[in-house]
Protein backbone atom coordinates (compact mmCIF):
# COMPACT_ATOMS: atom_id res chain seq x y z
CA UNK A 1 0.00 0.00 0.00
CA UNK A 2 1.51 3.32 -1.00
CA UNK A 3 2.42 5.81 2.32
CA UNK A 4 0.57 9.03 2.24
CA UNK A 5 2.93 11.03 0.71
CA UNK A 6 3.33 8.55 -2.11
CA UNK A 7 -0.82 8.93 -2.38
CA UNK A 8 -0.74 12.44 -2.72
CA UNK A 9 1.94 12.54 -5.12
CA UNK A 10 -0.07 10.26 -6.92
CA UNK A 11 -2.68 12.63 -6.59
CA UNK A 12 -0.76 16.20 -7.24
CA UNK A 13 2.04 15.17 -8.87
CA UNK A 14 4.66 17.73 -8.37
CA UNK A 15 4.73 20.85 -10.33
CA UNK A 16 7.76 22.10 -12.31
CA UNK A 17 7.03 25.80 -12.13
CA UNK A 18 5.35 27.01 -8.50
CA UNK A 19 2.71 29.36 -8.92
CA UNK A 20 2.67 33.06 -7.50
CA UNK A 21 0.84 34.64 -5.49
CA UNK A 22 0.47 38.37 -5.07
CA UNK A 23 -1.21 41.35 -2.68
CA UNK A 24 -3.88 43.43 -3.84
CA UNK A 25 -2.19 46.78 -2.45
CA UNK A 26 -3.58 47.71 1.02
CA UNK A 27 -5.96 44.75 0.95
CA UNK A 28 -6.58 41.01 2.20
CA UNK A 29 -6.98 40.15 -1.34
CA UNK A 30 -4.42 37.87 -3.33
CA UNK A 31 -4.58 36.44 -6.40
CA UNK A 32 -2.20 34.05 -8.96
CA UNK A 33 -1.73 34.51 -12.42
CA UNK A 34 -1.68 32.06 -15.44
CA UNK A 35 0.21 31.71 -18.76
CA UNK A 36 -1.55 33.79 -21.53
CA UNK A 37 -1.83 30.81 -23.89
CA UNK A 38 -3.42 27.13 -24.13
CA UNK A 39 -3.48 24.54 -21.40
CA UNK A 40 -0.76 22.38 -22.02
CA UNK A 41 2.20 20.70 -20.85
CA UNK A 42 4.90 23.56 -21.28
CA UNK A 43 2.84 25.61 -19.22
CA UNK A 44 1.58 22.72 -16.71
CA UNK A 45 -2.08 23.83 -17.07
CA UNK A 46 -1.29 27.04 -15.61
CA UNK A 47 -3.57 29.49 -17.57
CA UNK A 48 -6.31 30.76 -15.89
CA UNK A 49 -6.19 33.46 -12.85
CA UNK A 50 -7.42 32.63 -9.13
CA UNK A 51 -7.49 34.47 -6.09
CA UNK A 52 -9.15 34.20 -2.59
CA UNK A 53 -10.13 37.10 0.32
CA UNK A 54 -8.71 36.53 3.91
CA UNK A 55 -11.42 37.39 6.45
CA UNK A 56 -11.46 37.62 10.11
CA UNK A 57 -13.88 34.43 9.94
CA UNK A 58 -11.85 32.40 7.12
CA UNK A 59 -10.86 32.50 3.96
CA UNK A 60 -12.67 32.71 0.34
CA UNK A 61 -11.00 31.60 -2.61
CA UNK A 62 -12.22 32.33 -6.52
CA UNK A 63 -11.79 29.70 -8.82
CA UNK A 64 -9.57 26.41 -8.46
CA UNK A 65 -7.12 26.51 -11.32
CA UNK A 66 -6.66 23.42 -13.97
CA UNK A 67 -5.39 20.45 -12.37
CA UNK A 68 -5.42 19.05 -8.67
CA UNK A 69 -1.92 19.56 -8.62
CA UNK A 70 -2.51 23.27 -9.31
CA UNK A 71 -5.25 23.78 -6.89
CA UNK A 72 -3.36 22.25 -4.47
CA UNK A 73 -0.89 24.35 -4.51
CA UNK A 74 -3.02 27.27 -4.05
CA UNK A 75 -4.13 26.03 -1.55
CA UNK A 76 -0.55 25.90 0.08
CA UNK A 77 -0.18 29.59 -0.92
CA UNK A 78 -3.11 29.93 1.52
CA UNK A 79 -1.72 28.04 3.99
CA UNK A 80 1.25 30.40 4.36
CA UNK A 81 -0.43 33.33 4.23
CA UNK A 82 -2.83 32.12 7.31
CA UNK A 83 -4.15 29.75 9.56
CA UNK A 84 -7.84 30.84 9.14
CA UNK A 85 -9.87 28.08 7.20
CA UNK A 86 -11.32 27.84 3.69
CA UNK A 87 -14.65 28.28 3.99
CA UNK A 88 -16.00 29.10 0.41
CA UNK A 89 -14.54 27.92 -3.23
CA UNK A 90 -16.45 30.21 -5.41
CA UNK A 91 -16.41 29.13 -8.94
CA UNK A 92 -16.70 31.79 -12.07
CA UNK A 93 -17.78 28.85 -14.30
CA UNK A 94 -17.35 25.55 -14.86
CA UNK A 95 -14.60 25.39 -17.84
CA UNK A 96 -12.00 22.25 -17.10
CA UNK A 97 -9.03 25.49 -16.69
CA UNK A 98 -11.04 26.87 -13.65
CA UNK A 99 -12.67 23.48 -11.95
CA UNK A 100 -10.34 20.97 -12.01
CA UNK A 101 -8.18 22.40 -8.85
CA UNK A 102 -11.27 22.02 -6.74
CA UNK A 103 -10.52 18.26 -6.29
CA UNK A 104 -7.67 19.42 -4.08
CA UNK A 105 -10.11 21.49 -2.03
CA UNK A 106 -12.71 18.98 -1.67
CA UNK A 107 -10.43 16.24 -0.34
CA UNK A 108 -8.60 18.82 2.31
CA UNK A 109 -10.80 21.44 3.61
CA UNK A 110 -14.95 21.27 4.34
CA UNK A 111 -15.29 24.32 2.00
CA UNK A 112 -18.90 24.88 0.46
CA UNK A 113 -18.41 24.95 -3.22
CA UNK A 114 -20.19 28.11 -4.80
CA UNK A 115 -21.77 28.40 -8.33
CA UNK A 116 -23.94 29.93 -10.64
CA UNK A 117 -26.98 27.48 -11.06
CA UNK A 118 -26.18 26.27 -14.88
CA UNK A 119 -23.05 24.81 -13.52
CA UNK A 120 -25.14 21.93 -12.38
CA UNK A 121 -25.86 20.58 -15.64
CA UNK A 122 -21.85 20.58 -16.60
CA UNK A 123 -22.46 16.52 -16.50
CA UNK A 124 -25.54 16.52 -18.04
CA UNK A 125 -26.00 15.14 -21.37
CA UNK A 126 -26.28 17.63 -24.12
CA UNK A 127 -24.54 20.80 -22.03
CA UNK A 128 -23.69 23.28 -24.51
CA UNK A 129 -20.70 24.62 -22.37
CA UNK A 130 -17.57 23.79 -23.82
CA UNK A 131 -17.42 20.06 -24.43
CA UNK A 132 -18.96 17.75 -22.79
CA UNK A 133 -17.42 17.06 -19.33
CA UNK A 134 -16.36 13.06 -19.87
CA UNK A 135 -14.47 13.73 -23.26
CA UNK A 136 -12.95 17.04 -22.02
CA UNK A 137 -11.46 14.67 -19.04
CA UNK A 138 -10.52 12.46 -20.98
CA UNK A 139 -8.76 15.23 -23.16
CA UNK A 140 -6.65 16.92 -20.64
CA UNK A 141 -5.61 12.93 -19.03
CA UNK A 142 -3.65 12.82 -22.22
CA UNK A 143 -2.51 16.33 -22.77
CA UNK A 144 -1.31 17.52 -19.24
CA UNK A 145 -0.33 14.16 -18.07
CA UNK A 146 0.97 13.56 -15.41
CA UNK A 147 -1.27 16.66 -13.39
CA UNK A 148 -4.29 15.63 -14.91
CA UNK A 149 -4.44 11.62 -14.62
CA UNK A 150 -6.82 8.51 -13.72
CA UNK A 151 -7.36 10.09 -10.51
CA UNK A 152 -8.76 13.24 -11.60
CA UNK A 153 -12.42 13.85 -10.86
CA UNK A 154 -14.90 16.67 -11.78
CA UNK A 155 -16.11 18.20 -8.20
CA UNK A 156 -19.64 19.91 -8.14
CA UNK A 157 -20.71 22.85 -6.63
CA UNK A 158 -22.59 22.52 -2.99
CA UNK A 159 -24.75 25.21 -3.41
CA UNK A 160 -25.85 27.17 -6.35
CA UNK A 161 -27.09 30.82 -7.13
CA UNK A 162 -29.53 32.08 -9.86
CA UNK A 163 -29.06 35.68 -10.12
CA UNK A 164 -27.17 36.92 -7.37
CA UNK A 165 -26.13 36.19 -3.85
CA UNK A 166 -24.75 38.20 -1.36
CA UNK A 167 -21.93 36.65 1.49
CA UNK A 168 -20.74 38.15 4.49
CA UNK A 169 -18.01 36.70 6.17
CA UNK A 170 -15.84 38.66 8.70
CA UNK A 171 -15.45 42.25 7.65
CA UNK A 172 -16.11 41.69 4.20
CA UNK A 173 -18.82 41.84 1.71
CA UNK A 174 -19.13 39.73 -0.89
CA UNK A 175 -21.48 40.06 -3.93
CA UNK A 176 -21.80 37.57 -6.89
CA UNK A 177 -23.20 38.28 -9.93
CA UNK A 178 -24.31 36.28 -12.51
CA UNK A 179 -23.68 37.49 -16.21
CA UNK A 180 -24.50 34.54 -18.56
CA UNK A 181 -25.31 33.05 -20.70
CA UNK A 182 -21.73 35.07 -22.49
CA UNK A 183 -18.67 32.79 -22.51
CA UNK A 184 -20.35 30.37 -20.63
CA UNK A 185 -23.60 29.61 -19.32
CA UNK A 186 -22.30 30.16 -15.55
CA UNK A 187 -20.34 33.09 -15.87
CA UNK A 188 -20.46 34.81 -13.13
CA UNK A 189 -18.33 37.83 -11.27
CA UNK A 190 -17.62 38.55 -7.96
CA UNK A 191 -17.00 41.83 -6.05
CA UNK A 192 -15.26 41.81 -2.75
CA UNK A 193 -16.63 44.76 -0.50
CA UNK A 194 -15.15 47.21 0.85
CA UNK A 195 -12.00 47.18 -1.23
CA UNK A 196 -14.19 47.04 -4.50
CA UNK A 197 -11.75 44.24 -5.53
CA UNK A 198 -13.37 42.38 -8.63
CA UNK A 199 -13.11 38.88 -9.42
CA UNK A 200 -14.06 38.66 -13.08
CA UNK A 201 -13.99 35.35 -14.00
CA UNK A 202 -13.72 35.36 -18.09
CA UNK A 203 -16.01 37.75 -18.54
CA UNK A 204 -12.86 39.65 -18.50
CA UNK A 205 -9.98 38.28 -20.47
CA UNK A 206 -7.06 40.82 -20.64
CA UNK A 207 -4.28 40.32 -22.81
CA UNK A 208 -5.00 37.22 -25.08
CA UNK A 209 -7.49 36.07 -27.78
CA UNK A 210 -10.56 34.55 -25.51
CA UNK A 211 -12.01 30.88 -26.48
CA UNK A 212 -15.86 31.46 -28.00
CA UNK A 213 -16.16 28.86 -29.70
CA UNK A 214 -18.84 26.48 -27.62
CA UNK A 215 -22.19 26.59 -28.16
CA UNK A 216 -22.99 28.64 -25.29
CA UNK A 217 -21.47 31.47 -26.01
CA UNK A 218 -23.85 34.34 -26.73
CA UNK A 219 -21.45 37.53 -27.43
CA UNK A 220 -24.41 40.07 -27.18
CA UNK A 221 -24.57 39.11 -23.24
CA UNK A 222 -21.22 38.82 -23.37
CA UNK A 223 -20.71 42.65 -24.71
CA UNK A 224 -23.50 43.57 -21.95
CA UNK A 225 -21.65 42.09 -19.23
CA UNK A 226 -18.61 43.73 -20.15
CA UNK A 227 -20.24 47.37 -20.12
CA UNK A 228 -21.95 46.03 -16.25
CA UNK A 229 -18.52 45.87 -14.99
CA UNK A 230 -18.07 49.48 -15.02
CA UNK A 231 -21.70 50.19 -12.78
CA UNK A 232 -19.68 47.78 -10.24
CA UNK A 233 -17.28 50.46 -10.19
CA UNK A 234 -14.23 48.43 -9.22
CA UNK A 235 -10.50 49.74 -8.20
CA UNK A 236 -8.98 46.61 -8.85
CA UNK A 237 -10.04 44.30 -11.75
CA UNK A 238 -8.70 40.42 -11.76
CA UNK A 239 -9.72 39.11 -15.25
CA UNK A 240 -10.09 35.11 -15.44
CA UNK A 241 -7.32 35.52 -17.92
CA UNK A 242 -4.40 37.88 -18.32
CA UNK A 243 -3.06 40.86 -16.69
CA UNK A 244 -4.80 42.79 -13.47
CA UNK A 245 -5.82 46.14 -14.24
CA UNK A 246 -6.82 49.25 -11.90
CA UNK A 247 -9.00 50.86 -15.33
CA UNK A 248 -11.99 49.35 -16.60
CA UNK A 249 -11.79 50.83 -19.45
CA UNK A 250 -8.35 49.04 -19.91
CA UNK A 251 -9.07 45.82 -18.45
CA UNK A 252 -12.44 45.22 -20.45
CA UNK A 253 -11.54 46.99 -23.60
CA UNK A 254 -9.86 44.38 -25.69
CA UNK A 255 -12.37 41.92 -25.12
CA UNK A 256 -14.83 44.25 -25.93
CA UNK A 257 -12.94 45.61 -29.03
CA UNK A 258 -12.06 42.18 -30.09
CA UNK A 259 -15.70 40.95 -29.75
CA UNK A 260 -17.30 44.07 -31.59
CA UNK A 261 -14.57 43.25 -34.20
CA UNK A 262 -15.57 39.40 -34.95
CA UNK A 263 -19.46 40.35 -34.80
CA UNK A 264 -18.82 43.37 -37.26
CA UNK A 265 -16.81 41.20 -39.96
CA UNK A 266 -19.48 38.48 -39.98
CA UNK A 267 -22.48 40.34 -39.83
CA UNK A 268 -21.11 41.72 -42.44
CA UNK A 269 -20.34 38.15 -44.09
CA UNK A 270 -24.06 37.26 -43.29
CA UNK A 271 -25.34 40.25 -44.54
CA UNK A 272 -23.96 39.72 -47.63
CA UNK A 273 -24.83 35.99 -48.22
CA UNK A 274 -20.78 35.03 -47.90
CA UNK A 275 -20.24 31.33 -46.86
CA UNK A 276 -17.68 31.42 -43.96
CA UNK A 277 -14.96 30.32 -45.60
CA UNK A 278 -14.87 33.64 -47.99
CA UNK A 279 -15.86 35.27 -44.96
CA UNK A 280 -12.88 34.51 -42.96
CA UNK A 281 -10.44 34.45 -45.88
CA UNK A 282 -12.03 38.17 -46.46
CA UNK A 283 -11.14 39.07 -42.85
CA UNK A 284 -7.53 40.99 -41.79
CA UNK A 285 -6.71 39.54 -38.49
CA UNK A 286 -3.30 41.88 -38.26
CA UNK A 287 -4.54 43.31 -35.14
CA UNK A 288 -5.16 39.92 -33.29
CA UNK A 289 -2.58 37.06 -35.35
CA UNK A 290 0.37 37.98 -33.03
CA UNK A 291 -1.72 37.42 -29.60
CA UNK A 292 -1.68 34.33 -26.95
CA UNK A 293 -4.35 31.62 -28.27
CA UNK A 294 -5.27 32.83 -31.94
CA UNK A 295 -3.85 29.76 -33.54
CA UNK A 296 -6.05 28.06 -30.99
CA UNK A 297 -9.45 29.77 -30.99
CA UNK A 298 -9.65 32.39 -33.22
CA UNK A 299 -10.95 31.02 -36.91
CA UNK A 300 -13.49 28.81 -34.23
CA UNK A 301 -14.70 31.83 -32.64
CA UNK A 302 -15.23 33.84 -35.88
CA UNK A 303 -17.45 30.29 -36.89
CA UNK A 304 -19.14 30.18 -33.87
CA UNK A 305 -20.15 33.92 -34.18
CA UNK A 306 -20.98 33.61 -37.66
CA UNK A 307 -23.76 30.86 -36.50
CA UNK A 308 -24.76 33.16 -33.74
CA UNK A 309 -25.42 36.45 -36.07
CA UNK A 310 -27.14 33.85 -38.87
CA UNK A 311 -29.35 33.20 -36.19
CA UNK A 312 -30.28 36.50 -34.97
CA UNK A 313 -31.02 37.07 -38.74
CA UNK A 314 -33.36 34.62 -39.19
CA UNK A 315 -34.93 35.57 -35.73
CA UNK A 316 -35.19 39.03 -36.37
CA UNK A 317 -36.89 38.02 -40.20
CA UNK A 318 -34.04 39.11 -42.25
CA UNK A 319 -32.12 37.21 -45.38
CA UNK A 320 -29.66 34.12 -44.38
CA UNK A 321 -26.85 32.38 -46.51
CA UNK A 322 -26.63 31.65 -49.59
CA UNK A 323 -28.55 28.70 -51.20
Amino acid sequence: MPGEAEAAAEMFPPLLEDIKIQRVPGTSVYYTLGHYGVPDERNEGHTSNAGFVVTDDGVVVFDALGTPALGNALLQKIRSVTDKPVKYVVVSHYHADHIYGLQAFRDQTDAVIVAQEKALDYTAEGNLDDEAAGPRLEQRRQALAPWVNENTRIVMPGFAFKVAAEMRIGQHQLQMIYAGPAHSMSDMMMLVLPERVLFAGDIVQNGRVPFMSSGAVNTKNWLQALSSVGELQPQFIIPGHGKTSTSVNEAIGFTQTYIDFVRQKMGDAVANWLSFEEAYQGVDWKDYAHMPAFPESNRGNAYRVFLEIEAETLADGGGGTKP
